[in-house]
């Protein structure tokens, strides 16, 4: 098909073409699946809002049937002598240290990983901050969610024995990293405790997803800005000035 504007004509070569199609195409789909995320993290935000309406009592339920966030109390008691650290925990103000979480055993017998909170590093590594429960505590109250995940994972953590001196200091462990640390099954998810329960830390919870939707929608204007650009581009250098006859 012949396309003429004034004195040029439409031809473009077999190479800017498919370029212009890997390139749209590319770009179209990016920013759908910058939308789609956006979409997800609007759920989670939802879902963060709806989990403390209403407030379960954890005896015999199944944790990961549960939504993310929602709000459970449980009874039972801390095992004050085992705490896991959480290193490259940064506090609400990015200051460097450690979420600490302590084993909560259920008046059932199952074992749950309470997350009090952020503690900041001591003078050096060495020197382990004091997270030990001071008080008696009979029933906690928090939301259920995910243990923190890295956004690479490099490598796992190094195996420890069973006589090491606790608290241990773990990065991004799996869920069967810590059962094997703490010699005991553990129910899925942990429990983000509420910051009016005791026994506590540094507590500022909130749906955890690092980009927020408007970033997501933002990157989804930048690819479908880019097609955009790319298709115009294409269509300047695809006009080409005729000779004079």
């Amino acid at each position: 098909m012949l396309i003429r504007f004034q004195n040029r004509r439409f031809r473009p070569s077999v190479f800017a073409t498919v370029l212009l199609l890997i390139g749209v195409v590319c770009g179209i789909r990016l920013g759908i699946w910058q939308l789609h995320r956006a979409d997800e993290k609007q759920q989670l935000l939802h879902q963060f809002e709806l989990g403390q309406a209403q407030t379960l009592e954890l005896r015999h339920a199944d944790t990961s049937a549960l939504t993310r966030y929602q709000h459970v109390r449980a009874s039972g008691h801390y095992d004050a002598d085992h705490a896991v650290l959480l290193d490259n925990m940064p506090s609400t103000k990015g200051m460097a240290g450690y979420r600490v979480l302590t084993p909560w055993q259920l008046q059932a017998g199952q074992w749950l990983l309470v997350d009090r909170g952020w503690v900041p590093l001591g003078a050096t590594r060495q020197q382990l901050p004091d997270v030990r429960v001071t008080e008696p505590t009979t029933s906690v109250s928090g939301r259920l969610d995910d243990l923190p995940q890295p956004g690479m994972r490099i490598g796992e953590n190094a195996a420890q024995s069973r006589s090491a001196a606790w608290p241990r200091v773990l990065s991004f462990p799996r869920q069967s990293e810590l059962e094997q640390i703490l010699d005991r099954k553990l129910l899925p998810r942990i429990l983000l405790l509420d910051a009016d329960q005791p026994g506590g830390f540094e507590r500022a919870w909130g749906a955890n997803f690092g980009i927020g939707p408007p970033r997501h929608l933002a990157y989804a204007v930048q690819w479908f800005a880019m097609a955009f650009a790319m298709l115009c581009i294409y269509l300047i250098v695809s006009f080409k000035v005729e000779a004079d006859q």
